[in-house]
């Protein structure tokens, strides 16, 4: 997925994705240049690498001949970082053939719960030539 677009926000925020199958998925992120004005890590950088995830995820889970598509996405931010590298670990809710939810649990380099998020994706055929 990552080599479809070598220009995606993926890779402009710094996203590594360091273990992906349809069961779990864990991706670290710098929080330099993911910051907001304070310094501190944007609450949408957390959001980015959650949506990352759980889409990543549910493309794993449909196969090849289906796409996904996000429908929804919220995120609880429970505490700041101001540098190192972050985690996010996703683990599926449900994953079915129409729809697949996701948790997501961002922390930092301490083991830190930074953010905690929920997505669910569409599940839909691929148009041809897809």
């Amino acid at each position: 997925m990552e080599a479809m677009n070598p220009n995606s926000l993926l890779h402009r925020m710094g996203i590594e994705v360091t273990e992906a199958s349809p069961e779990r998925l864990v991706a670290t992120m710098p929080v330099e240049g993911n910051t907001q004005p304070y310094g501190l890590l944007h609450g949408g950088a957390s959001v980015v690498l959650a949506e990352t995830l759980g889409s990543m995820g549910s493309a794993l889970h449909a196969g090849p001949d289906r796409i996904v598509v996000g429908t929804d996405i919220n995120a609880t931010h429970h505490r700041a970082a101001r540098s190192g590298r972050v985690t996010g670990v996703a683990t599926p809710l449900s994953l079915g053939n129409t729809l697949c939810s996701w948790q997501i649990v961002v922390t930092d380099e301490e083991d830190r719960l930074l953010c905690t998020s929920r997505i669910t994706c569409l599940v839909r055929q691929a148009p041809p030539g897809a």
